[in-house]
């Protein structure tokens, strides 16, 4: 792998990889996730419903998303990419609409759960199909360059989010954030999201991706470590980050401020992904992987016991470098260990695991919180499962040989739908 090819394949996609990252920045997942923060004292306020109720609409999104994964990575097989993405954002918009009208609980939960439902194709298994099918030489980077959107995600919503309910209440914040995907997201996928050459290995490469089907991968044990420490540490990142802005404001913090310091994860975020993306490209990713789920178990200890505004802040973006790196990690593991031609399958279920954690946590978190009168237990509880996501990953080995994505296999390109 030379610099030069590896500059030359970034530079010959970046609209592609600028598509992916506005893409995923209006996406089911990031959407949802990086409001509920920000909208949920004000909600519990207005309505009289706990902190766990309101953030058990992250567990109708994620989780709902957890479920379609699988019928999104078949869809992306058989219709293409463009397909199965452009309408998953109009599909986003109306459930935020949905869940900015509810005058029940119930409703609520309704308007999370269609975003999931119809926003599916706009989740990271379709941009992850694409950016490894889509690049070779430099797919690490571009993965982080591409993934880089849920950063953006993090950085703005909960800012423009806390702005839009000071002056407009939460519900017409929610109907304005469901707009933003369709104003942005959409139109430069429609531009720019196209089908591009991937690298097609010698015939006993593709004898042995061919191997590695989803039932092969099923019942091997890396399928299995992979999907534990994705659970595990998306359990943890989740559960933080959805209680950032109000365990901020319980320790006195002006909302502003709270959100704010929020998205300090999100600007962590940008180098997080970028320069892991570069570094995978380069040494083994399951030690550099463990290495970056540690410093967020750190943080998480002095989260639990801190009110000092700079501290907070040094703390969110550690928990930045970490959430910065997971989508990406995960989806160049995939390619790694199980090749490309059942990437979509095989990711989309692991994605599954992800998105189970994503749904579950933030609404345990706020129970634990409901019942112990703070977020340090969450906390304590977080850096636990980082440090057991961190010491299951080198159990995955060295990478297999004879995948597509092998760097002594290249011979012709290929191309695939979009």
């Amino acid at each position: 792998m030379t610099e030069t090819g590896s500059l030359a394949e970034l530079k010959a996609g970046w609209r592609l990889l600028v598509a992916c990252s506005l893409g995923i920045a209006g996406s089911a997942i990031a959407v949802p996730y990086y409001t509920i923060g920000a909208i949920t004292k004000p909600v519990a306020l207005a309505t009289g419903w706990t902190r766990a109720d309101i953030q058990l609409a992250i567990a109708f999104s994620s989780g709902i998303g957890a479920l379609t994964a699988p019928v999104t990575g078949w869809m992306i097989d058989r219709f293409g990419v463009r397909a199965v993405a452009l309408p998953g954002f109009l599909g986003v918009a109306l459930g935020m609409a949905i869940a900015g009208s509810a005058q029940s609980i119930w409703t609520f939960y309704a308007g999370f759960a269609l975003a999931a439902i119809l926003g599916a194709g706009t989740n990271p298994v379709l941009w992850s199909k694409v950016v490894t099918a889509s690049f070779d030489k430099a797919r690490g980077a571009a993965l982080g360059l591409a993934l880089v959107g849920t950063a953006l995600s993090a950085i703005a919503l909960p800012m423009v989010v806390t702005v839009l309910i000071e002056r407009f209440g939460w519900q017409r914040a929610l109907v304005v954030v469901g707009l933003l995907p369709v104003l942005i997201s959409l139109p430069v996928a429609m531009l720019w999201l196209k089908s591009k050459p991937v690298v097609r290995a010698d015939e006993g490469a593709q004898a042995a991706i061919k191997a590695t089907s989803v039932r092969a991968a099923l019942r091997g044990y890396r399928f299995w470590v992979l999907a534990a420490s994705v659970l595990c540490s998306y359990l943890a990142v989740s559960g933080v980050l959805a209680g950032l802005v109000p365990a901020f404001t319980d320790r006195g913090l002006a909302p502003a401020t709270a959100a704010a310091l929020a998205g300090t994860v999100g600007l962590a975020m940008v180098p997080g992904r970028i320069l892991v993306g570069i570094v995978i490209d380069r040494v083994w990713a399951p030690g550099v992987a463990c290495a970056i789920l540690l410093l967020p178990a750190a943080a998480c200890l002095v989260l639990a016991s801190t009110a000092q505004v700079a501290v907070l802040a040094a703390c969110c973006m550690t928990l930045g470098l970490a959430a910065g790196a997971e989508l990406d990690l995960l989806a160049f593991l995939t390619a790694r260990y199980f090749g490309l031609a059942h990437f979509a399958k095989i990711y989309a279920l692991l994605y599954a695991g992800l998105a189970t954690g994503s749904a579950l946590a933030p609404a345990l978190f706020s129970l634990i919180c409901d019942r112990t009168g703070s977020y340090q237990a969450s906390f304590q509880i977080s850096a636990l499962l980082f440090v057991a996501a961190a010491v299951l990953l080198p159990l995955l080995g060295r990478y297999p040989s004879g995948h597509d994505d092998d760097r002594n296999t290249r011979t012709k390109p290929l191309t695939t739908p979009a």
